[in-house]
């Protein structure tokens, strides 16, 4: 037993250290202590016999088939440490977080006999004491110090966590003071005054406003002071951007009591007064963004921006990630702590949406993350009318918080001290770290889901308690009375003085005629207008010399000297190369970074996210090459010049939704990057459904957001099935409406070239949709010349030069790709009386342009739409909508389906000939109904 001697001269707190590194890698540990942890599980799930000790006989089983026999007092020594580590793994499970609800039970508890002690050691001195900051100290002082540490009104959980830097870190704080903060009597009254504020406000707006919506903070009011808390601490620490996500609950008190809204402006709100602007349709008051500046205690200037949302709950929360990285990458590159993201949930959306799990996936990924989100959750223990045990499966509603090793912190939401200190660990960790962490404040909602409803329909017992439960200010209020803090009087004092001030902006707001809705993030979109559909349709002069694209064309078709490449990446810059200088045939790789170029040689930034972006789904961007030998990644876009944008491109994580909601956001804060979310295939999109619906689509006109994005949806029938052929323009063409958003579908590589520098050299912005081809990417027809480029524009309609329009008789409109099946079609029929006209851009429908196609074609007795899609799909109801002339368009098209392709490739390519011989031969419509019916039948 000589080689375990180092048991009786170990000292207990080196026990604990050395059992922490064996935790975080086993191999670095000495193999004698090795030895002994693999027999001596600390975890408190297991029982003394699961981890091989013989408490009877004080010995433990190595696992190597031999036994140590400890000294009885290391014996005892470890018993102590095991329930330390009870209390740290399990004490969140037993604390007194609930303000209004009993918790549930969980077992094992923490009792000593469950860890091997027993009443009788309950006076005995354990040097493990030493563990918690204390020193040598007795088992029932040492108790009572994980009591008030793990099991008061913080329930923390962290042990999870890998990396042992991180938890001595948290272990050290929880240690200080028994994890309760000394506040000063300053700092005391201070949260009472934000505590006042919270209540307040609620109160005055639930006598003013009898009934009406607001979404109340009450039972949550500790949230002000929380922010309040973290917002003048973190001014301190060097943050100077703040951007916030919320949903409704307390929305309208966040935005007075912390962003400095004017009362009066939500008064304006509550009166349902018409807005200043008459091309605005606005939204509900908690839904509305802002942006303010703020002056700290310290004297700290900082800039405060809380997103605007739609109803579904969590969606900001990806924008405001995406806002966050914009400012951090365009004003704080080299440390990006200086803006911290906050992202305030809701318990029951936390937990049931998923979009939550996609952004936290997100946290630490190179494209995506943000140096660490503080998450806090208003904990209302209910969601609409469904309770908690409805919610979810989980503990926790914040278990999804695990995914990431982020520590959580369960806080009683009416012990207003101890959600300021929880509120402090919170941003302390994540600037010491740059991780996301979580903060659940368990509340609970004085009234129904909004203040018409009646929640003791569906939980009588909790209103019961609740009615009679005292808001989180009384309840300090009379702890600082007893304390002699404060008198009785002061808070109605506070309460008076804060009720005259909104009296005053009541007053105030009701001599105003109009509500006026202030524009979010002003500062990043100085410079910018808003512009209608006219405005839109102005031609944009897009043209760039020569001699500098040939640099630029240089610069991405030159490999740098001394790096291996794979043989594949050399032809293929090569290849690229001679189509620029040599065959003077640009495919669509070439259009595209060349676009991209000449935009980053101008000053803008270029940013590009999504599945496999870098190199593209279709293998034919490859904006990132990687040297054979290292996987060094090599850029080529980012050595066009000194001067240049900066150039990024990040293969996405396997998301829709929480990616698109990101670049939106970034768009959003960055106007001046052209910033593009590119689908793996189009249909793709559909999982971002709710973006598009509620930001794409409408933000302008709800929210005043102007926002670039750009979304590339690769679309095109080319017989690979229903969910690779089609990216439902109908969708997005149906959203289209006055002046939200351009649609286009290219079919050159000059087409797409012109319409993405418009995309940044004209000055306002709308979200840009482009249905982008497969096919097409190598196309030996679809190229552009470099004349094309350098002298060319957008041209909504591409006419047909081919023909001549005396001899036409057919005029066949079409868009993208198609094209190239017609006119292959076409050559084969010999068919000089038919002209192919491209509709380039789908909206703003060009509609001037078309009737003048029309007119100059006057023999043309046969007008066609023509596409690839079903009927019921694609553009062609978009175009009864937009364009009169169209009822008497001959449609060609598949038929009515509910699917978008067919997946035999066989009945594909039936269907698509079908379309194509009906463009050509009006009469073959019934023939090919009739043969297509046949087919099917067989």
């Amino acid at each position: 037993m000589d080689k375990y001697s180092f048991l009786n001269a170990a000292h207990t707190a080196f026990f604990s250290d050395m059992y922490d590194q064996y935790l975080a890698n086993p191999d670095r540990v000495e193999p004698s202590w090795r030895a002994f942890f693999q027999g001596f599980d600390f975890g408190m799930e297991s029982a003394l016999e699961e981890i091989g000790i013989d408490s009877e006989q004080g010995l433990v089983h190595t696992g190597v088939g031999e036994s140590v026999r400890m000294p009885e007092s290391v014996q005892k020594e470890f018993q102590v440490i095991r329930l330390i580590d009870g209390y740290r793994s399990r004490g969140h499970l037993f604390t007194e977080t609930n303000p209004v609800r009993e918790r549930r039970k969980y077992t094992p508890e923490l009792g000593i006999e469950n860890f091997g002690l027993e009443a009788k050691d309950l006076d005995t001195v354990f040097n493990a004491g030493e563990i918690l900051g204390i020193g040598p100290n007795s088992l029932s002082d040492i108790i009572q110090h994980l009591q008030r540490i793990y099991c008061d009104s913080i329930g923390v959980e962290y042990m999870y966590i890998r990396k042992p830097e991180r938890v001595a870190w948290i272990q050290n704080w929880l240690n200080e003071n028994d994890n309760h903060r000394e506040f000063t009597p300053s700092q005391k009254k201070h949260i009472l005054f934000k505590l006042n504020e919270a209540v307040s406000f609620e109160g005055f707006l639930h006598t003013k406003y009898v009934g009406q919506k607001r979404f109340s903070l009450e039972g949550n009011e500790s949230l002000i002071p929380a922010l309040d808390a973290i917002v003048e601490r973190a001014a301190e620490l060097g943050v100077r951007q703040f951007t916030m996500g919320m949903a409704h609950r307390g929305r309208l008190n966040v935005l007075t009591n912390i962003f400095g809204k004017a009362a009066r402006d939500i008064f304006s709100e509550f009166d349902g007064k018409d807005y200043e602007q008459e091309i605005f349709d606005g939204d509900v008051k908690y839904h509305l963004g802002w942006t303010s500046e703020r002056m700290t205690s310290s004297g700290e200037r900082i800039n405060m921006n809380i997103a605007p949302n739609p109803s579904h709950l969590e969606t900001v929360g990806p924008v405001v990630e995406g806002i966050a990285r914009a400012k951090q990458d365009t004003h704080y590159p080299e440390d990006f702590s200086k803006v911290l993201p906050i992202l305030v949930h809701g318990d029951a959306a936390i937990a049931g949406q998923g979009v939550v799990y996609e952004v936290v996936q997100m946290a630490g990924l190179d494209g995506y993350r943000t140096d660490g989100t503080i998450h806090i959750v208003v904990n209302n223990q209910i969601g609409f009318t469904t309770n908690y045990l409805d919610g979810r499966t989980s503990t926790y509603c914040t278990d999804v918080g695990k995914v990431t090793l982020s520590p959580v912190l369960h806080v009683n939401a009416d012990d207003a001290e101890s959600v300021v200190h929880a509120s402090l660990f919170a941003l302390e960790y994540r600037m010491r770290f740059r991780s996301d962490v979580f903060l659940d404040l368990l509340g609970y909602r004085k009234y129904g889901h909004n203040e018409g409803d009646e929640p003791r329909f569906t939980q009588p017992k909790l209103y019961k308690m609740i009615s009679s439960h005292k808001n989180p200010r009384d309840i300090y209020a009379e702890k600082l009375i007893a304390e002699g803090v404060i008198d009785s009087r002061h808070v109605a004092a506070l309460e008076k003085q804060y009720k005259e001030s909104l009296e005053e902006e009541l007053e105030d707001s009701r001599k105003e005629e109009k509500t006026v809705i202030k524009p979010f993030m002003q500062d990043e979109w100085s410079g910018f207008v808003r512009v209608g559909e006219e405005a839109m349709m102005d031609a944009v002069d897009t043209t760039f010399p020569r001699e500098r694209l040939e640099d630029i064309a240089k610069a991405i078709t030159e490999l740098p000297k001394g790096k291996k490449f794979l043989r594949k990446i050399e032809r293929l810059i090569k290849d690229r190369q001679k189509m620029f200088f040599e065959t003077d045939k640009l495919d669509w790789a070439m259009g595209e970074l060349l676009a991209y170029g000449t935009l980053l040689d101008q000053g803008f930034g270029v940013r590009i996210s999504g599945q496999d972006v870098e190199r593209g789904t279709f293998s034919h961007r490859h904006a990132v090459l990687k040297v054979e030998e290292s996987e060094e990644e090599v850029l080529l876009l980012n050595q066009i010049g000194e001067k240049q944008g900066h150039f990024q491109i990040y293969n996405s994580l396997l998301s829709e939704y929480g990616v698109v909601g990101f670049d939106y956001g970034y768009a959003m804060a960055s106007p001046n990057t052209l910033t593009i979310w590119e689908a793996q295939f189009g249909d793709f999109s559909n999982g971002a459904q709710i973006m598009i619906d509620q930001y794409i689509s409408s933000a302008e006109d709800k929210w005043k957001l102007q926002n670039g994005l750009v979304m590339l949806l690769p679309h095109g029938y080319e017989g690979q099935g229903a969910e690779h052929s089609s990216a439902r323009m109908e969708r997005y063409l149906q959203l289209c409406a006055r002046d939200n958003m351009f649609v286009a579908d290219c079919s050159t590589p000059a087409s797409l070239f012109h319409l993405l520098r418009r995309q940044m050299l004209v000055g306002y912005r709308k979200p840009l949709i482009v249905f982008t081809p497969k096919s097409l990417l190598r196309h030996p027809k679809c190229v552009s010349t470099v004349a094309d480029l350098a002298e060319g524009s957008f041209k909504e309609v591409i006419d047909d030069d081919a023909v001549s329009a005396d001899t036409v008789k057919s005029l066949v409109f079409c868009t993208g790709k198609f094209y190239y099946d017609l006119m292959a079609e076409r050559e084969k029929r010999e068919r000089s009386d038919v002209a192919l006209v491209r509709l380039e851009q789908l909206f703003p429908v060009p509609t001037e342009q078309m009737r003048g196609i029309i007119s100059k074609y006057k023999n043309a007795d046969d007008v066609v739409w023509a596409q690839e899609e079903p009927r019921n799909m694609g553009a062609w109801s978009h175009l009864l909508m937009h364009f009169p002339e169209a009822r008497e368009f001959r449609v060609a098209s598949r038929r009515f389906y509910a699917s978008p392709a067919a997946g035999s490739a066989v009945r594909s390519k039936l269907r698509h000939q079908q379309v194509i011989d009906y463009v050509f031969d009006k009469e073959k419509d019934n023939q090919s109904l009739t043969t297509l019916k046949t087919a099917e039948t067989k």
